[in-house]
């Protein structure tokens, strides 16, 4: 299956906007870019808190070394 082209566009455009209107299309771009952001956000945050569990386990293992390496 290919992408839609030009022509098909145009229709896909047209059956948005007999459907939604186009006072409501602003609202759901709005919408839809609020949810994309907050998305975001949480991945971020998911990838802070994986990077930080990451650097306490090396902390962790190293001071275990140390503790081993002195006995």
């Amino acid at each position: 299956m290919s992408m839609p082209g030009g022509f098909e566009m145009v229709i896909i455009v047209l059956v948005i906007l007999l459907l939604f209107g186009a006072k409501r299309i602003p609202e759901l771009a709005r919408g839809i870019g609020q949810g994309i952001n907050e998305f975001r956000k949480a991945s971020d945050d998911i990838k802070k808190e994986i990077d930080k569990g990451k650097s306490d386990i090396e902390e962790a293992t190293k001071v275990k070394e140390k503790e081993t390496t002195e006995k």
